[in-house]
């Protein structure tokens, strides 16, 4: 099965992270994505460890399912090749900041002219009605400009960003959503549009749903900041044979069986901990508890009483040690394959599970320009058309690399 997406052509402008992970979503959903690399290649393809130069692990993770086209869009050249491959797409997806786009020829309306039901979807560092429009953007930026430094300060006393790319990747879902959404739109209009997708405002809306709080209200009704997510016992904790375990307990039966299988029932009357908004004022208590009654037993003891008495926990794992775990395992998730060019690799498979359309891993990883030829040919274009935009450093051809 390719999916329930195939069938749609994405061209895919995008790098580094945020716009590689949203088309990550649709290839896996089935969508032929193509991506259009810069004759020097996405710059994410360098970053992290490699076999061969350009084929990272972070670009591997991102980059499945799509095949590449190394085409330079300054050339004259290059940029009429893509808006001639507009005319065969359903979707273009860039990073670029609006004004670049339009430089080059490639902003909405040209490729509007070419192709009326093209869904053009924009990942931009602001939204294009304020006074940032024209800014470049990072993960970092982002996660500073909302205030999630700070948040992490509460935890660790001074301010710091999380550490995993979590602007780019939230915001990476939230495109692959909206661009979705506007091919089901299209499906009853006929009629394609523009979509933008601002880092900025997407992840403050991902972040402050959480953490407005009491400036919800005008005027505020109490501090911002979810106290329960910032305080710095939330954390896993520590157990006799030196592993971690994390657990949550959240609604009164999780605390109430806790403290008895922690030997401490009496601590259910104790009314700090009665409900659950005493239990939100005392929270710090309580975690100070925890980490005092967790090393009195191994990890293993801790994971069979919590879950033979139905308590949210699990076991601490690295991401060297997630590998073999059981469920992991179970379900699959993780799957040594052969690269092409890179040897074997392990890859993570498609979380969802579907009854009807099951995505599949179609394509590994390409190598830069490895699909130049073809994509072209499959756009229209001749065999003296290719070879003239080859010549004329237009379009890069993938060199056949042996293992």
């Amino acid at each position: 099965m390719a999916g329930p997406l195939d069938g749609v052509r994405v061209l895919d402008l995008t790098t580094n992270v945020m716009g590689p992970y949203a088309s990550l979503q649709l290839g896996d959903l089935g969508a032929d994505v193509w991506k259009i690399e810069p004759p020097a290649g996405d710059t994410i393809r360098n970053v992290g460890p490699s076999r061969h130069a350009g084929m990272s692990s972070n670009f591997l993770h991102l980059n499945r399912n799509k095949r590449s086209l190394a085409l330079d869009l300054k050339t004259s050249a290059g940029a009429e090749a893509l808006l001639r491959m507009i005319g065969t797409a359903d979707v273009l997806m860039h990073s670029m900041r609006p004004t670049a786009m339009a430089r080059l020829g490639l902003a909405y309306e040209n490729a509007r002219a070419r192709n009326p039901r093209i869904i053009y979807c924009g990942m931009y560092g602001f939204g294009q009605d304020g006074p940032y429009a024209d800014r470049p953007a990072y993960d970092d930026l982002i996660q500073a400009g909302v205030g999630l430094p700070v948040l992490q300060s509460r935890k660790s006393g001074e301010p710091e960003n999380v550490a995993t790319p979590l602007a780019d990747r939230a915001v990476g879902l939230a495109a692959g959503t909206a661009v979705t959404a506007a091919l089901y739109r299209r499906s009853i209009t006929g009629v394609g549009q523009e979509v933008q997708v601002p880092m900025f405002e997407t992840f403050a809306q991902f972040v402050l749903g959480d953490h407005l709080y009491g400036y919800t209200f005008d005027p505020p009704i109490g501090d911002w900041g979810y106290a329960r997510t910032m305080d710095p016992g939330r954390r896993p904790y520590r157990t006799s044979d030196g592993g971690y375990i994390a657990v949550n307990l959240y609604i009164d039966k999780h605390w109430n069986s806790f403290f008895a299988v922690s030997g401490h029932p009496e601590l259910a009357a104790d009314p700090r901990f009665a409900d659950v908004h005493s239990r939100a004022e005392h929270v710090g208590i309580l975690y100070e508890f925890l980490s005092e009654v967790f090393p009195a037993k191994t990890t293993a003891e801790w994971l069979r009483l919590l879950t033979d008495a139905d308590i949210p926990s699990i076991r601490m794992h690295t991401p060297a040690t997630v590998l073999d775990d059981p469920h992991m395992k179970g379900v699959g998730f993780f799957r040594d394959e052969e690269h092409p060019s890179e040897g074997r690799l392990r890859t993570m498979g498609i979380p969802q599970r579907w009854s009807v359309d099951a995505p599949e891993l179609r394509y590994p990883a390409p190598r830069l320009g490895e699909h130049s030829a073809e994509l072209l040919t499959e756009a229209g274009f001749d065999r003296d058309e290719i070879d003239d935009l080859v010549a004329g450093g237009a379009v890069r051809a993938a060199e056949v690399r042996a293992r």
